[in-house]
């Protein structure tokens, strides 16, 4: 391979991946120079980087000294559209993931001090999160378009959430999730929190319906929970994302604390 001309390396080692390009430069003079050039790494960047350095939060943090200090700056989280959402690259693979801030979900009555309040907290990576007091209607909604994402990918999608001390009925009832691509639609059920069975012996909370569930909210590494709405595959064609989780039990609850809905890339499709 040292005998073929650089750009020639740099095209074929577009066909690999950032972490195998990072290991053919150590190999030798000439795999070092192409695996570090502008035409290689130019290749890992989206497609649409442009569009979305211009709606970077704080641009003076990205190193676009060259192709490759960008994508490893755009493998770092960065707030978009005014701090609402927060966007990153694998490293892995150079897939694109977003998160959405509470402010761009739609959530009932989330405008309402008396069901909802909006406030900071320390740990969020945005300027808000919303946490519920009270409502018997639950029901949250965000939505993305397949032509932000990485096309013909699978991706899952997660509420990012907490569940405060001054919980109250999250876990009698299980919320209706679903995530819709076009006509493709694919739904389950999930509790927000652990059922407490300790309540349930002494027969202080509703009997609960016996019912297959998706699974319950799991500890994440930035130390906020998960709960999973469901996947999709983002294709070749533009196409509405819709993700939602709903319960519409008439049961009273409180302490849900929402921060937002991540859609990220799946590496094993289930």
């Amino acid at each position: 391979m040292d005998s073929l001309p650089e750009d020639c390396v740099s095209k074929i080692l577009s066909y690999t991946s950032p972490p195998d390009a990072c290991r053919f430069s150590m190999v030798s003079s000439t795999l070092h120079s192409a695996a570090d050039s502008d035409l290689l790494w130019k290749s890992f960047c989206p497609s649409d980087y442009h569009r979305i350095l211009a709606r970077v939060l704080h641009p003076h943090t990205l190193d676009s000294s060259s192709y490759k200090n960008l994508f490893f700056s755009l493998c770092h989280p960065l707030l978009l559209d005014g701090g609402n959402m927060s966007f990153k690259l694998e490293k892995c693979s150079g897939k694109k993931s977003y998160i959405l801030s509470a402010r761009k979900l739609s959530i009932a009555w989330s405008s309402d001090p008396l069901y909802w309040c909006w406030r900071t907290v320390p740990e969020s990576r945005f300027k808000e999160v919303v946490e519920l007091r009270m409502v018997s209607w639950l029901e949250i909604r965000g939505g993305i378009w397949t032509r932000v994402l990485t096309a013909n990918t699978w991706y899952a999608v997660y509420l990012i959430m907490k569940i405060s001390h001054r919980k109250y009925g999250l876990d009698r009832v299980a919320c209706e999730v679903s995530v819709a691509v076009g006509e493709k639609v694919q739904s389950g059920k999930v509790y927000l929190c652990e059922k407490d069975e300790k309540k349930g012996k002494k027969g202080s909370v509703l009997k609960m319906e016996e019912e297959e569930v998706m699974g319950v909210a799991e500890k994440r590494e930035d130390g906020w929970m998960e709960i999973k709405l469901g996947e999709f595959f983002s294709g070749e064609n533009d196409e509405q994302v819709t993700m939602s989780l709903m319960e519409l039990g008439y049961q009273l609850k409180g302490g849900l604390v929402v921060e937002g809905m991540e859609i990220r890339p799946k590496h094993h499709h289930s």
